[in-house]
């Protein structure tokens, strides 16, 4: 029996890490672990993360919606770090003989010495009104966009930067909303792909101020 093909990807992790450089993170997922977190990263200062950190929203949302049967890989989209730094991302969907998913290689690149040469470039040439005005409106949209990514370091942080998105036009703080509201939320959060996290239960219910019974019922109530 030959070697695991995980191991041949983390080979390429640290081999990829090395040739692209330090504005490169590589992130490499086995989806057949319970966890399904990361196995190998390189650069892993860009995101904060190590091996053990979870799944991103983007990878959870591609896993239930199946994109892996339509596509080979996912490039150039938008992820969101803490402090709203913006990353340009891409995942190759590693897949065994018969097609099934096991595996994330995901390449995230952080340009933001670029960008800001860029800005400085702008500002000589534009009124600084003018460019921070565009700057600001423009990172809404990419914050908030469902086809960007959130990137967590942890189970907490994928959850809570998920539930944000999700009542991002909402003034009601977490301990008001009511049962439907609740039951919306925990509706938005399932079809992202959080429950396949394990642990997201007791988090999602301490985040909106339930029980995991509660959300349990939510849940089954949905399905």
């Amino acid at each position: 029996m030959g070697k695991d093909i995980m191991l041949y990807y983390m080979k390429l992790v640290e081999f990829l890490g090395v040739v692209l450089g330090p504005s490169y993170e590589i992130v490499l997922y086995d989806l057949r672990r319970e966890d399904k977190s990361i196995i190998a990263i390189a650069n892993g200062h860009i995101s904060g993360r190590s091996v053990g950190a979870p799944l991103t929203e983007s990878a959870l949302r591609s896993i239930v919606k199946k994109e892996y049967e339509e596509v080979d890989y996912k490039a150039n989209f938008n992820s969101v770090l803490r402090e709203n730094q913006l990353l340009r991302s891409s995942t190759l969907y590693i897949k065994d003989g018969k097609d099934n998913l096991i595996g994330l290689l995901c390449i995230n690149f952080d340009d933001r010495g670029f960008r800001e040469l860029t800005d400085k470039l702008m500002s000589l040439i534009h009124p600084d009104e003018l460019i921070s005005k565009n700057t600001f409106e423009q990172m809404e949209d990419i914050i908030y966009s469902e086809e960007s990514d959130s990137i967590g370091a942890s189970i907490e942080e994928v959850a809570e930067n998920a539930i944000r998105r999700v009542i991002k036009d909402s003034s009601i703080p977490l301990d008001r909303l009511t049962k439907d509201e609740k039951m919306e939320i925990v509706k938005a959060l399932d079809e992202k792909g959080i429950f396949m996290l394990k642990g997201a239960v007791p988090l999602v219910a301490k985040l909106l101020h339930s029980s995991e019974a509660t959300i349990y019922r939510y849940l089954s109530n949905i399905k």
